[in-house]
């Protein structure tokens, strides 16, 4: 979707996604930014008080979506009716956006479709490239995403999980037991973002002190006012700084 225009500073905010004429949907708004380091207008010290910013996720997209796209997502709706499950419950929407295909899922299946990805053999997705946690504090009710790469080596494809949870309960189940080699990339999400992989065999910081509050790439970290021991000194927040502009 990287050809359809996104509304900059003073064009009207988009309240949801519509249908497109190439059959996908307008990017839905997520939040807007002012100034830099997120100061706001009247405190920020970085010379940026006039900069707006809007952010958009992709919308759902529409069949065809192209390529092999249809059939991979047609196999997996094949093993969730196979399973007794409602496709609706399982996927909550498809995305196809800068040639990347990426499948939104309930938190609560997770570790099955993880599964179906990796062992039906029209998938055969046998890499995890890791978990990333992204924290879209405006999202409200799901503030805390997970995103899973997936590889096929079999088929030299890749494809995207996306599994989201509220700020309030931030829990989504661990798939360590399907991608071993993701025991490390969920304890670094954990860290650093706060998402707890329920059924993880040793969610321990990597990063941080384990005596340590909060977590620091939420967006809505505060910035600065950490002691630096072997000074004595601290950073203050944007918002307490003198203003240079």
């Amino acid at each position: 979707m990287s050809d359809l225009s996104i509304p900059g500073e003073g064009a009207p905010a988009r309240a949801e996604a519509a249908p497109s004429p190439r059959g996908f949907a307008l990017p839905e708004p997520i939040a807007r930014r002012e100034g830099l380091f997120g100061a706001g207008a009247d405190s920020s010290t970085s010379g940026f008080s006039g900069l707006v910013a809007d952010s958009f996720l992709p919308g759902e997209a529409a069949r065809p979506y192209g390529g092999w796209f249809d059939q991979a997502v047609d196999v997996l709706e094949e093993r969730i009716g196979a399973d007794g499950l409602e496709v609706a419950d399982v996927i909550e929407k498809v995305v196809v956006d800068r040639g990347q295909l990426t499948v939104f899922i309930a938190r609560e299946h997770i570790v099955r479709v993880a599964s179906y990805l990796r062992d039906d053999p029209d998938l055969r997705f046998e890499m995890c490239l890791g978990t990333n946690g992204v924290h879209y504090p405006a999202d409200t009710g799901r503030e805390l995403h997970a995103v899973y790469p997936l590889y096929s080596i079999t088929h030299n494809r890749m494809i995207r999980l996306e599994a989201a949870c509220p700020d309030e309960d931030p829990r989504i189940p661990s798939i360590v037991s399907v991608y071993p080699a993701n025991d490390w990339q969920e304890r670094e999400t954990w860290d650093l973002l706060g998402i707890v992989f329920t059924g993880h065999p040793s969610l321990t910081r990597t990063a941080l002190p384990d005596d340590w509050v909060g977590h620091p790439q939420r967006k809505d970290y505060p910035l600065g006012g950490v002691p630096v021991e072997f000074k004595g000194a601290t950073t203050p927040p944007p918002d307490t700084r003198r203003s240079v502009n």
